[in-house]
């Protein structure tokens, strides 16, 4: 059954029960951790190694990510449950997602600075699958944040700093990795001090956690182990949100992880022209993603509904992507850019504040995010599978332009069909 309009809405946070403080630091808090995730992870995933990939003989670049991404997927499926279930549980006087928050920055950090090094697809594989373990450790305990701290009433808004801030990441990694294109270490090499403060310097942020010395969740092996097993019940829009999610992150990311290789090999640019292209691209979605954001999360807020957001964001994008489709050029790619930043503004800025709504048990939110987030990182993984798949098929990126697109659109069904969410 779907919200009743007449439903009270709390305005308190649920670990003080009293009206949020410290308004500003949350924001800035939410923007930095997902800011600061987003610009290594995409700077190195979408453009720096991409572009090592090329240089490495007897491989094709498009395989290469494929396969890098292909086996980090396990550790980074099995790295969100765990480190998301394991901050619902944890103790420790300084909070439970603190530490864990902390952590995650190191970890990808130690495996960035291993990619850095490598020479071979092998090591580069392993280096990637640390910061696949790193990201999700930083990620999980952080989004829960969001259940645990912040009133229901004031979640878009939230959600809307959130999502913003990880399209500004993204965008911002392919602006700066483009810089870099021809320094590769150099670049490498940045993204692991980055990497390395993100949880830290989020967790300084934000106001001091409560002590979880006294956290009651679970007291012994066997409890902690039960707390990794997915929601079973009243869990039916919980797992449509995580479809939809999935589908939306396929479609996205079967273009958006290939934008460099498509400037290149589709628009047939050079490698510096795709880099300058690709930066102007990064400007403009910026720029889109900021104004939609900024309108769309507070809307929300306001006129509770989340899901027709979520359609407009979907079909937003999927007009973008018909423009270099049918006009395989370097302003069809900046047309693109702009409704793909408008699409993901409005999307970004509702989809964490989704994700709580549909939780079975707000007492089990790090897991069951973690669970939700699986479908973002397992989209990403398979998006580059699939686009070499058709690539292999079509003999180019023109025909994975309207499979992302149908990709999309799917999405927006799972959306429409959750219940419990307006």
């Amino acid at each position: 059954m779907e919200t009743s309009n007449t439903e009270v809405v709390s305005d308190l946070a649920p670990d003080t029960g009293k009206p949020l403080t410290h308004k500003v630091r949350f924001a800035l808090g939410f923007a930095l951790v997902s800011l600061l995730g987003a610009l290594p992870a995409t700077m190195g995933s979408g453009v720096l190694l991409p572009q090592v990939f090329t240089s490495i003989h007897g491989i094709s670049a498009e395989g290469a990510l494929a396969t890098m991404n292909s086996v980090s997927v396990f550790f980074a499926l099995v790295a969100n449950i765990v480190f998301g279930a394991l901050s619902d549980v944890s103790k420790f006087k300084i909070g439970k997602r603190t530490p864990w928050i902390i952590s995650g920055g190191v970890i990808s950090a130690v495996g960035y600075f291993i990619t850095s090094q490598s020479k071979t697809l092998l090591w580069i594989v392993v280096g990637w699958c640390i910061v696949e373990i790193g990201i999700n450790a930083l990620i999980a305990p952080a989004v829960a944040v969001l259940s645990d701290r912040i009133p229901e009433n004031v979640r878009g808004t939230y959600s809307a700093v959130y999502g913003a801030a990880t399209m500004i990441g993204v965008q911002l990694g392919i602006f700066v990795g483009g810089f870099f294109l021809t320094k590769l270490n150099t670049g490498l090499v940045l993204g692991t001090i980055i990497f390395l403060f993100s949880g830290i310097i989020t967790v300084l942020v934000w106001p001091r956690e409560q002590s979880a010395e006294n956290n009651t969740k679970a007291t012994s092996v066997s409890e902690i182990l039960k707390s990794f097993i997915p929601p079973t019940k009243n869990a039916r829009d919980f797992y449509l949100a995580l479809l939809g999610r999935l589908t939306f992150t396929l479609g996205c990311f079967m273009i958006q992880g290939f934008q460099l290789l498509i400037l290149e090999k589709y628009i047939h640019l050079s490698v510096k022209g795709a880099g300058t292209a690709m930066q102007i691209m990064s400007i403009i979605t910026m720029i889109t993603t900021l104004l939609a954001s900024a309108l769309s999360g507070p809307l929300s807020d306001f006129l509770h509904r989340r899901k027709l957001i979520v359609v407009i964001a979907c079909v937003i994008i999927a007009i973008g992507m018909l423009v270099p489709w049918i006009m395989p050029t370097t302003m069809g790619m900046y047309i693109y850019a702009l409704l793909a930043g408008l699409g993901n503004g409005c999307y970004m800025s509702v989809d964490q504040a989704l994700n709580v709504d549909v939780l079975p048990n707000p007492q089990e939110a790090g897991k069951d995010l973690g669970i939700l987030n699986l479908s973002n990182t397992l989209g990403q993984i398979i998006a580059p599978i699939l686009t070499t798949a058709f690539i292999g098929m079509t003999g180019g990126y023109k025909g994975v332009f309207p499979v992302a697109i149908i990709f999309l659109l799917v999405g927006t069904v799972f959306i429409m069909m959750i219940r419990k969410v307006k």
